[in-house]
């Protein structure tokens, strides 16, 4: 098994004395040394485009988690690990961000974790944070949505789970449970809602309109008939008159169009 690769890998010097290698160059002879590995074990294909390891950094507090996935991306092919620590720690000399392709975080909890993934996406950064060993608390979920995370994996992710999240973000995917991904959605469209002053609740108090009288009321808008209604909704053209004359009534106008024209002022429709 080969050893434990770090972000500071000492070299002995024929002259005498260690020669510590900058952590860019580590990972640029890291990679290099996996695509002559996988050249020479692989027949030569001359439509092949050579493939470049995807670099990861893992910053995971328990020691023997760590080492753990470390010896785990270590079988995988096309993947090289290049750094792992307690938590990623900037130090003199050194960029502020990992120079890899994927940062496994198994922690959003500490101020430090926070202001770096913030400075990631202020520098636009290639490198792409993945989150793990994470609860399924909605709060916290969308706060690493917004922060830029690319993935979020929660505590019963399996080892196979982990390493196709970070292939899938690696290849510009994101990557997190299915019922946090429909949290997701209902908050993008709350949100959506509230800054275009439309929240569908509002709305109806202020106008007074159903659900089916605002469906309704958008078709008309765009000119149709009560005929051509009647058959996009799939119900009867007399049902479509009532609503309409409801609807007349609810914003006290003459006729369709000035019906039309008070909903759109109201903020309901959108401009013509």
């Amino acid at each position: 098994m080969r050893e434990q690769l770090k972000m500071r890998e000492i070299h002995k010097n024929p002259r005498g004395g260690d020669v510590r290698r900058n952590p860019e160059n580590f990972i640029f002879d890291e990679r290099k040394r996996l695509y002559f590995e996988n050249s020479l074990s692989k027949p030569a294909n001359i439509n092949e485009s050579p493939q470049i390891p995807i670099s990861v950094y893992l910053a995971v507090q328990n020691r023997l988690l760590r080492e753990t996935l470390v010896r785990l991306f270590q079988k995988q092919p096309g993947i090289a690990v290049v750094g792992e620590s307690q938590y990623y720690q900037p130090t003199n000399g050194y960029p502020a961000a990992p120079p890899c392709d994927i940062l496994l975080l198994d922690s959003l909890s500490t101020v430090h974790a926070r202001n770096l993934i913030e400075e990631l996406n202020e520098r636009t950064s290639k490198t792409k944070v993945v989150l793990f060993g994470m609860d399924e608390d909605e709060e916290c979920f969308l706060k690493a949505v917004r922060l830029g995370v690319c993935g979020y994996l929660l505590k019963d992710a399996s080892s196979a789970e982990i390493i196709s999240a970070v292939r899938g973000v690696a290849r510009g995917e994101a990557a997190c449970p299915p019922r946090l991904c429909m949290i997701l959605f209902r908050s993008l469209v709350q949100e959506f809602r509230q800054r275009a002053g439309m929240d569908e609740h509002a709305a109806c108090r202020k106008i007074g309109l159903t659900y089916r009288q605002r469906e309704l009321i958008a078709l008309v808008a765009t000119g149709l008939t009560n005929k051509e209604i009647a058959a996009r909704l799939n119900i009867s053209e007399y049902t479509v008159k009532n609503h309409v004359h409801r609807i007349m009534r609810h914003v006290e106008a003459d006729s369709r169009q000035e019906a039309v024209d008070v909903i759109r002022a109201g903020g309901f429709l959108p401009k013509a």
